[in-house]
């Protein structure tokens, strides 16, 4: 018997699919709980938002997502463990989405726990959920009590080139090439994977990879996201006029007067310090200055000092900035900091690069194998694999701090996966380049914008490695410092090039920018304010693309292309392609023949069931012996060819000469004399060397051979088919009359 209550649901054409929210099924004692569908992929996300946390100078935001490998009709391939362990590396990415889409909503001064679970019930291999997931969480928010500035709407945008032109008309948009939600299979082709979230004033987050597109493109991507996320947060709001919950009352996000002023006097000579230029700062050091406030007015807590020091640090700094032009470091807004490079670092590895700018620094290496490494990846979706992998690390002494090590953080998948994403495009297919490919970025020091040093440092490894790259890559972050007014309105604004550490601690934006001189190749974007403006984004990716120039000019001048050679320590992979059926000959019987290859040559040898064969090793001796030998046994034998062969075998009516490895053919009797041949080991012995020519190949497969000049012997009078008498059985069992 069904329940009573009553559902609620609402849809939107998005992409030309239906985005669908459901109200009322699900979770009843969440605070909110909506399940999203898009096509038939669906999520069911619920928020709960727990107890004030005053403690606390931060908001106790979190969310996670969930992928069940149910979702896609799948068991777990582990033999021991059926159960989902810990997320993968891209249900982490997808939480981080969703968190840097919904976080700057929040009121300032809501320190309520609030959790977030995405969880991912069905998947049509299809649709991504990520973008799914973004839109629930935000109808979940907005229905529920918590205080929220929201909806926001998301999209991904896929653009196909003119000069590609393989888009399905119906995918195409007023505005161009651009096509929203693009399935799985449509972002193969495409040159722009972006996923962007927004509110109707302002942009929020943004998420791209791209192959070289230009800023015109990009915008031109953005200004069609608008439409379609305007759709979404209009159905989001008319599902919150119908079932959604009373706002909780949002504290004051300005605090006591009293206490700013109290704070101020006490804080009067760090804040005329900030004044002054403080080259290589990270931070100010805001937790000393506010234990020293708190022995002397003990009746603030430390934690209302610190919120109230930062934001006056922040205006103190955000001021100076707008007013003079002058960053905390001394520099102008378009200013790049000193940058060091140093490659062929390491002895032993396949490449190494520092990359530093300022105070921070990146130690990147690059290791290459054979492709029987790359990673496996299991999913909801499926399996596939990887070959080209970053991974980022940054330890805690690289802020001069004590803190733990372990599995990576969020951060840090995150920020190598953004290296990743910048580099991909420029990665030599594996048809070139038939290598795994791993990246790690240590970073050994760090004061901002350390994501995109791992890419710049990730272009001088993988170059001093001789990874034969298409282009280098560079990247820079950009800031943004926004003056506002009493009534909480901006009123101006600051573009920042390559911001440091403090800098991302006041700004309003922080916008990574990666790309080759001719386009860009990821952008990563997250905002403290209120949303960035399409105007301001606009120029924001102009300087970008100037500070970039000037950041490759700099590389190149150490490193101007990729390495010729290899380093001698990677080893040696050569790939071989060869039809299916001649799989078999190369493994040979029980793998008799590729056992023999291996041990006779030293180079490893992989048949993949598609014909790839891949020989690798540490010496290109090992590895060409072992190339010749399988293309000697794959090669396809022709009529009238001669080979010096060796005799393997000896038959009563012919030898068996080995012409290639693994492959031999017949010398008839008949045909290894001019005159007649009784026995065979008269003429020829095991061992020996026999030029012989290819008469013909059977409609078996078989090799018929002969001597060159060696007419077929004539046979005996008694064998001729005259006199031949006809073959009769024994007669055993006579009857005696």
């Amino acid at each position: 018997m069904k329940d009573k209550k009553e559902i609620h649901t609402l849809s939107v054409e998005v992409g030309g699919k239906n985005l669908q929210f459901e109200v009322g099924r699900l979770a009843e004692q969440a605070t909110a709980a909506v399940l999203g569908r898009y096509g038939d992929t669906m999520i069911l996300a619920t928020v709960v938002s727990g107890q004030e946390r005053e403690d606390l100078g931060y908001f106790p935001l979190f969310v996670e997502y969930q992928e069940k490998l149910y979702a896609g009709g799948r068991i777990k391939g582990s033999r021991w463990v059926k159960r989902e362990g810990r997320p993968s590396d891209e249900a982490i990415l997808n939480a981080r989405l969703v968190d840097r889409s919904i976080r700057p909503l929040f009121p300032k001064a809501f320190k309520n726990e609030t959790q977030i679970i995405l969880t991912v019930l069905s998947v049509d291999a299809e649709n991504d959920p990520d973008i799914l997931a973004i839109n629930t969480a935000s109808a979940a928010l907005a229905i529920s009590n918590i205080p929220w500035k929201g909806p926001i709407g998301a999209v991904r945008l896929g653009y196909d080139s003119k000069e590609k032109n393989n888009l399905q008309p119906h995918r195409s948009t007023k505005d161009g090439n651009f096509f929203v939600n693009p399935t799985y299979s449509e972002r193969e082709y495409s040159d722009l994977d972006l996923v962007v979230s927004e509110t109707n004033e302002a942009v929020f987050m943004v998420e791209a990879a791209a192959n070289e597109i230009s800023e015109q493109t990009f915008m031109g991507a953005l200004k069609v996201a608008q439409s379609e996320t305007a759709k979404i947060i209009a159905t989001i709001e008319k599902l919150t006029k119908e079932v959604g919950k009373k706002k909780q009352e949002a504290k004051p996000s300005t605090p006591d007067p009293n206490v700013v002023k109290t704070v101020k006097k006490h804080a009067k000579e760090i804040l005329k310090d900030l004044e002054k230029p403080i080259p290589g700062k990270r931070t100010i050091g805001i937790d000393g200055i506010a234990d020293a406030i708190a022995e002397e007015e003990p009746d603030l807590k430390k934690v209302v000092i610190k919120e109230v020091l930062s934001e006056l640090i922040r205006e103190k700094i955000g001021t100076s900035i707008l007013k003079t032009g002058k960053r905390p470091d001394g520099r102008t807004a378009d200013e790049i900091r000193p940058i060091s490079i140093e490659v062929d670092i390491l002895p032993r590895t396949h490449g190494s690069a520092i990359f530093k700018r300022g105070l921070t620094q990146a130690l990147t290496i690059t290791t290459l194998a054979t492709p029987s490494l790359e990673q496996w990846i299991e999913s909801m979706e499926g399996e596939g694999t990887k070959r080209y992998m970053h991974h980022y690390y940054m330890p805690p002494y690289s802020v001069g701090e004590v803190g733990r090590l372990g599995w990576p953080s969020r951060r840090e998948i995150g920020h190598g996966a953004l290296a990743e994403r910048a580099l991909e495009p420029m990665i030599p297919s594996d048809e070139e380049f038939p290598y795994t490919i791993r990246v790690v970025s240590e970073l050994l020091s760090s004061n901002g914008s350390t994501s995109m040093a791992a890419v710049c440092g990730s272009t001088l490894s993988l170059m001093d490695a001789g990874v034969p790259l298409k282009k280098p890559v560079a990247g820079i972050a950009m800031g943004l410092i926004m003056e506002k007014t009493q009534k909480g309105n901006t009123n101006g604004h600051a573009i920042l090039s390559d911001i440091q550490g403090l800098e991302d601690h006041v700004g309003d934006m922080d916008c990574k920018v990666a790309g080759t001189r001719d386009g860009i190749t990821a952008i990563q974007m997250d905002v403290k304010a209120k949303g960035v403006s399409m105007t301001v984004l606009e120029e924001a990716l102009k300087k970008a693309h100037k500070g970039r120039l000037h950041i490759l000019e700099k590389m190149q001048a150490v490193l101007p292309a990729s390495r010729a050679q290899i380093s001698k320590y990677a080893p040696k992979v050569e790939v071989i392609k060869i039809d299916k059926d001649q799989i078999g000959e190369i493994i040979g019987p029980g793998g008799k023949i590729i056992r023999q290859i291996i041990a006779e040559t030293g180079a490893s040898v992989d048949v993949e069931d598609d014909g790839r064969v891949t020989i690798s090793g540490t010496e290109p001796e090992s590895i060409r012996k072992a190339v010749d030998w399988i293309k000697s046994i794959t090669r396809k034998v022709k009529a009238g060819e001669e080979f010096e062969g060796i005799v393997k075998r000896i038959e009563p009516f012919g030898a068996f000469v080995e012409i290639l490895p693994g492959k031999d053919g017949l010398v008839h009797v008949s045909k290894l004399s001019q005159e007649f041949v009784q026995d065979p080991n008269q003429i020829v012995s095991l061992g020996d060397k026999l030029k012989v020519k290819v008469d013909e190949i059977d409609e078996l497969g078989r090799i018929n051979l002969s001597i060159p000049g060696v007419q077929t012997a004539a046979r005996p009078s008694w064998q001729t088919k005259k006199e031949r008498k006809p073959y009769r059985p024994p007669q055993r069992h006579q009857r005696q009359r």
